[in-house]
Order: C-alpha cells, then structure tokens, then sequence
C-alpha cells in the first residue's frame, strides 16, 4: 500500500450449521436461580460453524457423532462434516479446526478432517488428561474415545497449541475464557461489519448473557462470570457476541439458500 498506510485485518464470512438439536428444561441448562421454573421447557440446537476467507476455511467445532449423542438422548440430524460439505466446504482440505473445549458435542467427527490442524488450549488437554477427568461429573461430559483421537493427533503433529490468546489467520483469533471447560476458547472474526466474537459455551444462550446467567454444566461458577466479561472486553462497543446453542440463530440471521433451518450466515 503506498503512502505507508496499514492494512487493516481480513474479512471473513461465518456461518453457522445445524447438525442436532434436544429439547430439555431450564434445570438442565440454567445454574441456581436462573433455572426457575425447573421443569420449564427448553429447545437447544447442536452447532459447527465455518469462518470463510481468502486464506481458506476455518472450521469450529466438530459436533457429536450419531452413538453419542443417541446416548444422551440427542437428536442427530446429519454428520457435521456432511452438514459442513452442504457448504461446499471439502472437509479433507480443511487447513484449520480450532476445537473450543472437549466437550462430547464439540470434538467427535475429527475424522473426516484428514489435512488439519486442530486448535487446542494447553489448559483444556491437561485438564482432560489430568487426575480429576474421571471423575464423574466430569467423566459425563466428554467420550473418552474422542479425546483419545485428539491425544493421537497431538502424536501425529497435528495440534496447534495454544496458552491463551493468539491470532490464528489474519483477521481470526482465539481467546482463552475458561469457565465453562478448563480450556475453553472463544473465537473473534473480523466481518465486514465489524468484529463479531464466537462465544461458543461461554454463553449457549443470549438468556445467558443478557441475564449474567451462567449454564448448569461447568467447571468453575466464578470462571463463567469472568467468560461473560470477556466476551464483553473482546467485542467491545461496536461488536457482536453470537451464543453456541441458540435456536434463535437459525431466526435472527438470514438462512443459506437451500438450507432453511439448518445454516445461516452470521456475518
């Protein structure tokens, strides 16, 4: 650029991608208070999400797989890597898989992903191999077979670790948060409308932030207070904070053709 001006960060589209869906009650997802009425109902949408720019996919999360989520009573809809192809996302050639958490709902289709790198928290891969994984609570929340193939991809070279924050590709960054899972990760996006920052399980639901609401399931109460907070910090005034598991994504933002009530561009 001539006269020594900056150029600014790239832009990059998103899009989120409906592969599951359950319909549990505010118990399940809402801590303390929050959660009256228990017994009241409450849709959840299972997500991936595809940042696309002119340096390539990048692809967040990687969903559960059919045997698990049957487990738990989910419903799977399609594999995310066949709900990511519907994108004309070759999923073989994906470059980069930022994994937030390890979560079973966020770690099980790495397969299909045969040329990635995976984007992982040193704090969530010693949490998960550390002495308090089994644990029961803890135990409930992950397949151990997935968190084995992240292990064995870490063996292959595969991982891209991470301590805190870093910039992936230009324009796309990740941000430890913490809170709900030891190591979680939230990813901001730079748009062409500014900055919109991928909350991922930090908040499942605009309710969550909007009330200072924590999810039932975590791994440290005052850790998901200080999540919300950054969430805040990396958005700043102008920008967004899209949940994870939202159903009114899939109604706040304009469908993909074709797609109705499985994808929609975020930005």
């Amino acid at each position: 650029m001539q006269g020594g001006g900056r150029v600014g960060p790239a832009t990059h589209e998103i899009y989120v991608v409906k592969y599951g869906e359950y319909v549990g009650t505010r118990g399940h997802y809402f801590y303390g208070s929050a959660a009256d009425p228990h017994e009241a109902p409450v849709p959840i949408d299972y997500f991936v999400w595809l940042v696309r720019g002119t340096e390539g996919d990048v692809v967040v999360d990687l969903g559960f797989r059919a045997e698990s989520g049957g487990r738990r009573g989910r419903t799977h809809l399609r594999e995310p890597s066949v709900a990511l192809g519907e994108l004309g996302v070759d999923v073989a050639r994906v470059p980069w898989v930022i994994l937030s958490h390890f979560h079973y709902d966020h770690i099980g289709d790495l397969g299909p992903f045969s040329a990635a790198r995976f984007v992982v928290q040193d704090r969530e891969v010693a949490f998960w191999t550390g002495r308090y994984a089994n644990r029961r609570e803890f135990r409930s929340v992950v397949e151990v077979d997935d968190v084995v193939a992240v292990v064995r991809a870490g063996y292959e070279r595969r991982l891209h670790w991470v301590d805190g924050d870093a910039e992936l590709v230009p324009g796309v960054s990740v941000h430890l948060v913490g809170g709900h899972s030891a190591g979680l990760q939230a990813v901001k996006v730079h748009t062409a409308r500014g900055a919109v920052v991928l909350a991922i399980d930090a908040a499942h639901f605009y309710e969550n932030l909007e009330r200072d609401a924590p999810f039932a399931t975590l791994h440290d109460l005052a850790g998901m207070y200080g999540a919300f907070d950054r969430l805040h910090e990396l958005a700043g005034r102008d920008g967004e904070i899209v949940p994870g598991h939202d159903p009114e994504l899939l109604r706040r933002f304009p469908a993909v053709a074709g797609l109705e009530g499985i994808a929609a561009r975020i930005a």
